[in-house]
């Protein structure tokens, strides 16, 4: 029989190995109990597979600490002492996390390129008897593998665009589709950013544009072909990141439902969706400070007093008709050519009976269009 590493490795002398398999990079989401990222604290922030936890053989300072000895030193010395590095952290983290998995128990390990970090740990869990995978060429073979599959997975899927003006819910609607079984890819939610001048969320920095990625290529691995997949219109950046353009190819090719509201509906929701400002005037204030270029200093200081005074309705009902309705409909118009067909349903107040209802509707429309 042809060897296929993806396949357990056997051998008669030492039955302990045929608990240790190499794991292809496009199969890190399958069929694993936990997946254990080894690399050091830095590189798991930045990035790593969706659903990892982060156990360094060798943290940022011991690293950098091995690096400078085996350049500057000896290499053989290094290496003693890496070791003594990593078998430490690796009992340690047997001792914290895993004494209390059962024998079926069924961990994946990866390190940067597969190599010694990964070998090291997969190695000392196979001899305690658990079945373990190790990802074959470590992250670098999984980030090519998000990278290219992001290219091809977006076109595969029957995209429903939710659109509308700002402070439509379409967020919110998108909750409730996802409660109602739909399948729904919530990019804002994926970015942790609304998506406008003021979209930063209080205390939750964006994340990195490969997490961002590998989060996005997550979802979109666990989706069906079979069912339309429901999406908020975006721009190609949320924040600080970018949207992969294949996915807003697809995105700008596909049908579309528009929803509308009253003004006083989308006051109502923005002022429940951004009420950290009513807290926070001085931040809100600091990001009007960034509209000054588009709109003059008259109305952002006129802004600024409402702001600092409390006229919340009257300051939201301004930034709406002035500056997001503008931008919004210049932005839609020009990259859904789909919209002027596309169905308008309307949310007549904010309370969530009439989103669940909404939903429904939306849902109900999908249906009855092609895919």
């Amino acid at each position: 029989m042809q060897y296929n590493p993806r396949h357990v490795m056997t051998s008669s002398r030492s039955p302990q190995h045929s608990r240790l398999s190499d794991i292809d990079a496009q199969d890190v989401l399958s069929g694993f109990d936990t997946i254990i990222d080894v690399r050091s604290e830095s590189e798991f922030a930045e990035d790593h597979v969706p659903g990892a936890i982060s156990c360094p053989v060798l943290n940022d300072r011991e690293r950098a600490e091995v690096g400078t000895l085996y350049k500057q030193q000896s290499p053989f010395d290094a290496k003693k002492i890496g070791a003594a590095l990593v078998a430490a952290n690796i009992s340690r983290h047997l001792q914290a996390h895993f004494l209390d998995k059962p024998r079926g128990w069924r961990p994946l390990v990866y390190c940067w390129r597969g190599g010694e970090r990964s070998g090291a740990m997969a190695h000392i869990l196979s001899r305690v008897g658990w079945q373990v995978g190790r990802v074959q060429g470590g992250y670098k073979a999984y980030r090519r593998t998000v990278v290219a599959e992001l290219e091809n997975l977006p076109a595969q899927f029957d995209w429903r665009v939710v659109c509308g003006m700002t402070g439509t819910g379409k967020s919110r609607l998108l909750r409730a589709l996802q409660e109602q079984g739909a399948q729904v890819i919530d990019l804002e939610e994926l970015a942790a950013h609304r998506g406008s001048v003021l979209g930063n969320l209080p205390g939750q920095p964006q994340p990195s544009q490969k997490m961002f990625e590998s989060r996005l290529w997550a979802q979109l691995k666990a989706l069906s072909p079979e069912r339309p997949v429901f999406v908020e219109s975006e721009s190609r950046k949320i924040g600080a990141l970018r949207v992969p353009e294949s996915l807003i190819s697809a995105m700008w090719a596909s049908h579309c439902v528009v929803i509308e509201a009253p003004v006083s509906v989308r006051v109502a929701l923005l002022k429940d969706e951004y009420a950290h400002f009513l807290a926070d005037t001085a931040t809100l204030n600091t990001q009007l400070d960034c509209l000054r270029p588009l709109h003059g200093n008259t109305i952002i200081d006129r802004w600024q007093v409402l702001a600092r005074g409390g006229g919340w309705d009257e300051l939201t009902e301004d930034l709406l008709l002035r500056h997001y309705d503008p931008a919004y409909t210049r932005a839609i118009v020009a990259h859904y050519p789909r919209l002027p067909q596309a169905p308008r349903l309307t949310l007549p107040d904010h309370g969530d009976a009439a989103m669940q209802a909404l939903a429904r509707a939306v849902a109900g429309e999908a249906a009855q269009q092609p895919a």
